[in-house]
């Protein structure tokens, strides 16, 4: 495989897909798979943020990494076999896709043309050790086989409790923000073209939704 930065990105994009393909397809251990995708995404996103994105305009793609951060994050907590999981799952998938072909349409030819090959060479093997770093990280194994929790991430029975229970499963278009899992109402911020969403957390999206309402 070619060492420029372009071919490694487009290489964990149809990585990305294979894995959102085995989840879609409902076989193997779910879980598994999004402990996979989320390191993956997390590593990927965090070398071209350090690495590719300084030599491009890239403000709307590191807005579309907060928003998938989120979206993984949600995906990662729900219930596998759920609604809430098919619900963050499909919210993640269309997220993540419009990132791919937005790349690839429009910022790595930008940066074919503005970047010669030894740099992108260059590039390639910063971004290459950038994202090694941050998945050495994100996949160091648990003594009880555990897989590696996000830091701050709540015990599942605390989780399911800030959730509503886990009852909550699909985003219900006259429902009170109060009663939307974070996932909902971050869809709902995303409609709204609320600034900053990516941030918020549940208090502070019902919060900014309310204004936004008037």
């Amino acid at each position: 495989m070619a060492d420029d930065v372009i071919t490694l990105i487009t290489a964990d994009h149809r990585k990305v897909e294979e894995l959102f393909a085995r989840l879609t397809s409902g076989k193997g251990d779910r879980r598994a798979i999004v402990a996979a995708l989320h390191a993956l995404l997390t590593a990927h996103a965090r070398a071209e943020e350090d690495v590719v994105y300084p030599c491009l305009d890239a403000h709307h793609g590191l807005e579309e990494h907060k928003e998938a951060e989120v979206l993984l994050d949600s995906l990662r907590r729900a219930e596998p076999g759920g609604a809430e999981f098919a619900g963050a799952h499909a919210l993640l998938a269309a997220s993540v896709s419009h990132h791919v072909q937005e790349e690839e349409s429009t910022l790595l030819p930008l940066l074919a043309r503005t970047v010669d090959g030894r740099r992108l060479r260059e590039l390639g093997k910063a971004f290459q050790q950038r994202r090694q770093q941050e998945l050495r990280a994100l996949t160091v194994p648990k003594k009880d086989g555990a897989v590696p929790k996000r830091d701050g991430a709540a015990p599942k029975k605390d989780r399911a409790a800030a959730s509503g229970g886990g009852r909550r499963t699909r985003t219900r278009a006259g429902a009170p923000a109060q009663t939307l899992t974070k996932t909902e109402l971050y869809e709902r911020a995303r409609k709204a073209d609320i600034p900053g969403r990516s941030r918020m957390t549940k208090k502070e999206l019902e919060k900014a939704l309310a204004k936004a309402r008037g």
